[in-house]
């Protein structure tokens, strides 16, 4: 009996000791960098979560944009940091993609973050500006193939989901045009507004405002079927682009090593976020599946899309141009 006593005594220990380290994180704000500018989808996702998170946390969890050379900027300060839970990134397969493009090995997405939580998916939608003469994704296909070269197409960076989706487009239609990249979706989208730039494919959530209001025009979604959040916009796949799909997501990354019960805390209390009914609605509204992963989950998840997304930009050769 004395043994069993012992070995219960560990086990009670090990579970306080383990209690002790969540309590204890965070002892101070939470900062949160986003590596675009304000704005954006993902700037938009991170701030709806960020209140909610402070509150089950018991510390302000603080939004910060570091935009810049799509969103690497922000990722290395993040991989950098002390892996103490009180700087995180919240980002998209931005970092991976941009840095498989310019071939570049850090901060490496697997290797040097601590996956936290998968936050949603979404797609995209393809837009123009009003004045561009065509309602249809074949209209611009046709125009496209008119003058070759000669139009452009904006995204929030190189090896932003957009820029990739405007890839997959050429390469599967056989079109010359040419990729725009700003610091963010958000000035990519002023100035498709303005006319500078005339297509762009954009998250829901970033511009379906601007498309609500006639300051863009809508001609396709990037999912395979058409989305509840665009009623009446038809799938790219359903409009001459058989099979298109593009696919984004966001969550949240820490430095590697973070400790173990850190990781499971923060997962935990951004999943509760998630869960609410208030952010459900939001995300359904502007095409958002919310998730609900352990870190674990997420890492996995990590692995697939690093394969996934290496291979689209292998086959369509991809580069900085």
């Amino acid at each position: 009996m004395r043994g069993v006593y012992w070995v219960a005594g560990l086990t009670l220990a090990a579970s306080a000791g383990a209690a002790f380290g969540q309590a204890k994180y965070p002892v101070k704000p939470v900062r949160m960098l986003v590596g675009f500018a304000p704005g954006g989808a993902t700037d938009i996702i991170a701030r709806s979560i960020a209140p909610g998170l402070g509150e089950l946390l018991g510390q302000s969890v603080i939004v910060e944009n570091r935009p810049g050379a799509s969103s690497q900027i922000a990722g290395e300060a993040v991989a950098k940091a002390p892996p103490d839970g009180h700087m995180l990134l919240f980002t998209t397969q931005t970092l991976m993609t941009s840095m498989m493009i310019e071939n570049k090995a850090y901060p490496d997405f697997i290797k040097d973050f601590t996956a936290v939580t998968l936050a949603a998916t979404g797609v995209l939608i393809l837009v123009v500006n009003p004045s561009l003469p065509v309602k249809s994704v074949k209209e611009l296909i046709a125009l496209a193939r008119a003058r070759p070269g000669d139009l452009t197409y904006a995204s929030g960076g190189v090896g932003t989901t957009p820029h990739l989706a405007g890839e997959l487009m050429a390469t599967t239609a056989r079109l010359k045009v040419v990729h725009v990249p700003y610091k963010g979706e958000a000035p990519g989208i002023i100035d498709v507004i303005a006319g500078h730039v005339p297509v762009m494919f954009c998250n829901v959530s970033a511009c379906q405002n601007f498309v609500q209001s006639g300051r863009l025009r809508a001609l396709a979604v990037t999912s395979l079927k058409p989305s509840a959040a665009t009623p009446g916009m038809p799938p790219m796949a359903e409009s001459g682009l058989p099979g298109f799909e593009v696919i984004g997501f966001w969550g949240v990354l820490a430095p590697a090593n973070l400790p173990r019960e850190v990781a499971t805390r923060l997962s935990g209390e951004i999943n509760k976020v998630l869960a609410r009914p208030d952010i459900r609605e939001r995300f359904a509204s502007q095409a958002l599946d919310p998730a609900n992963t352990t870190p674990e989950q997420f890492g996995d998840f990590i692995k697939v899309e690093v394969g996934r997304w290496g291979k689209l930009i292998r086959e369509a050769g991809i580069t900085i141009k």
